[in-house]
């Protein structure tokens, strides 16, 4: 059975630098647009899916560790078309905002000298084709415009333009529309972090709460999650939601929510209280 380094060309240990090389080689060689010998559409199909999870540090991890059948089986089917690390650096996502086509960031790749190696588009003197340059413009959002996905009315090129941003996009993600690009801009969240589409924020609890347990509520732009702390709990203790994260791009798919508990010490009890954490001390000694 072919694993995905096999179908590269590379070595399990390649660096990131080294599958991004075999995959533009190999994507340039078998593109149906340019190879139209039987079997090379499913063969290029091949190479983007291995790319699309070895190009990506924790969809790698997860495949070395679980093995290419069980992958196949279950793992690759979540590396859909939601978006994610685009083949040529940069963040890409497909979409279809304001009866616009397929949107893609390639980074500082320019996508056009791909079709110029597929079908020879040069000029006279082997240099790149005149076209014009298209238009970036940058949106800010806040942190919940970005968790919820916002549509605007803004003018642009001097005319007015609706600009839809799905949810869950991420800071610097650029967008294409059709013929101008959106870079998001996402401010901080004095509660909230987010790494990738995973939700973290630190929730603070009382000693009583952490010494017996009970339940705490988790406000997330409108949504209210119930999470139960165990007795005993001890500062810095992580509780894991999985599916209450920031939304992948047109996906219902959702990234997890991390909660952080800090336990409240009181720093200026009543003589009650004293006696009580006293007794409390003794208690556990």
């Amino acid at each position: 059975m072919q694993t995905y380094y096999d179908i590269l060309g590379v070595k399990k240990n390649a660096s990131q630098a080294e599958i991004k090389s075999a995959y533009r080689k190999l994507a340039l060689k078998y593109h149906p647009d340019k190879n139209k010998e039987k079997g090379a559409e499913e063969k290029f199909k091949e190479i983007n899916k291995a790319y699309q999870v070895l190009s990506d540090e924790k969809k790698r991890q997860m495949y070395d560790q679980m093995g290419h059948a069980a992958y196949e089986q279950g793992g690759a089917r979540a590396t859909g078309s939601y978006g994610g690390q685009g083949p040529f650096g940069g963040t890409y996502y497909y979409t279809n905002m304001g009866g616009q086509n397929v949107n893609f960031d390639f980074g500082d790749f320019d996508p056009f000298d791909i079709f110029e190696q597929f079908f020879g588009f040069r000029g006279g003197q082997g240099g790149r084709t005149n076209r014009p340059r298209r238009s970036v413009y940058q949106i800010s959002l806040t942190f919940e415009e970005a968790f919820k996905g916002i549509e605007r009315t803004t003018v642009i090129e001097g005319k007015e333009k609706k600009i839809k941003i799905p949810a869950g996009v991420d800071d610097g993600t650029r967008i294409r529309f059709g013929d101008f690009d959106v870079v998001v801009s996402i401010q901080p969240h004095k509660q909230f972090k987010r790494r990738g589409q995973d939700l973290y924020v630190e929730k603070h609890i009382s000693f009583p709460l952490a010494t017996l347990g009970g339940v705490v509520k988790i406000n997330i732009f409108g949504e209210t999650i119930k999470l139960r702390v165990k007795p005993g709990t001890q500062p810095g203790k992580m509780l894991r939601v999985q599916g209450k994260g920031v939304p992948y791009p047109n996906s219902s798919r959702k990234g997890d929510l991390y909660v952080i508990l800090q336990v409240e010490v009181p720093q200026n009890p009543s003589r009650t209280a004293k006696k009580l954490i006293e007794a409390l001390g003794k208690e556990l000694q």
